[in-house]
């Protein structure tokens, strides 16, 4: 079981993966913010299918914290992350850097910013979100120099921001999105989930419930209507005491602006993002609308 390799500054990472070109081995990148669970260790295999060599970024980002967000509370756990990568056997080294190597003039004044389908879902709960997280995987591409990202598509409107911007800032990466990894009950993996006490573990789980019986409106019984979907979803959420609805919207996967029809032959992301207790958990359906 080798131990990955730890990089922490940026010319050093650079200059492994330039090594590692003239070798003739592709580079995968999975960009992380540490606190790893099996959904991030899926994410670094699936990196290792496509490429020979794996790199995992662990760097908690403060620019995509917004004022009163978890971002002094949220886990660095680099040890324990390295252990986790090391059993996988699919990674070869773990980018760490300090905020200094990523933000090196102190107060940042450049930033990548996509318009227009970051306004809705979780660009309009938490105001300038999506900035901070193509700013971070824009200086990632620039560092790492990697063929392969790969992302989850619990974070589904980041993985269609992250896909334009890489198209539009000419960026010679291929994004590969892979489906959320749930535990058993249909929760999906996310660091947050240990901000949750037993209770509102034990009602979390209605979030992915609620998301399928609106997908099953869709699939199964025809239903078009937006407002009829939402509603449903909405409605099912509510029957949690526990839960606090942030959002419940249904957008288009290419321009993630809300849909008020559904064309059949299309394909629509339909997402949630809700609290239990201080946690705020977030949730989709990709579907194709027969």
């Amino acid at each position: 079981m080798a131990q990955p390799l730890i990089i922490t500054d940026a010319a050093s990472m650079r200059a492994w993966t330039r090594h590692e070109r003239q070798q003739g081995h592709s580079v995968g990148l999975v960009p992380t913010m540490g606190a790893l669970h099996e959904g991030h260790l899926t994410l670094a295999r699936e990196a290792a299918v496509d490429c020979d060599r794996v790199i995992v970024s662990v760097f908690v980002n403060p620019t995509q914290f917004g004022p009163g967000e978890d971002y002094d509370a949220y886990p660095r756990t680099l040890d324990s992350d390295s252990k986790k990568l090391a059993v996988t056997g699919a990674v070869d080294v773990i980018f760490a850097p300090s905020e200094a190597e990523i933000y090196p003039l102190g107060a940042n004044l450049t930033w990548v910013t996509v318009d227009q389908i970051g306004d809705h879902l979780c660009g309009s709960s938490r105001p300038g979100h999506f900035r901070g997280v193509t700013t971070i995987v824009a200086r990632l591409f620039a560092i790492c120099e990697p063929d392969v990202a790969v992302f989850g598509l619990k974070d589904a409107q980041q993985f269609f921001i992250l896909k334009r911007m890489t198209a539009e800032m000419g960026f010679a990466v291929t994004l590969k999105g892979v489906p959320t990894v749930r535990e058993g009950d249909g929760l999906a993996m996310s660091s947050r989930n240990r901000y949750l006490s037993p209770e509102e573990r034990s009602a979390a789980p209605i979030l992915y419930a609620a998301l399928q019986e609106a997908r099953d409106q869709i699939v199964e019984r025809g239903v078009r209507d937006s407002v009829t979907i939402v509603a449903e979803v909405r409605e099912l959420l509510g029957t949690e005491p526990l839960c606090r609805i942030d959002y419940v919207q249904l957008v288009d996967t290419q321009t993630l602006q809300p849909l008020h029809n559904l064309a059949s032959g299309s394909k629509v992301l339909l997402a949630s993002a809700a609290f239990f207790g201080s946690a705020r958990l977030i949730d989709n359906a990709i579907v194709d609308v027969p």
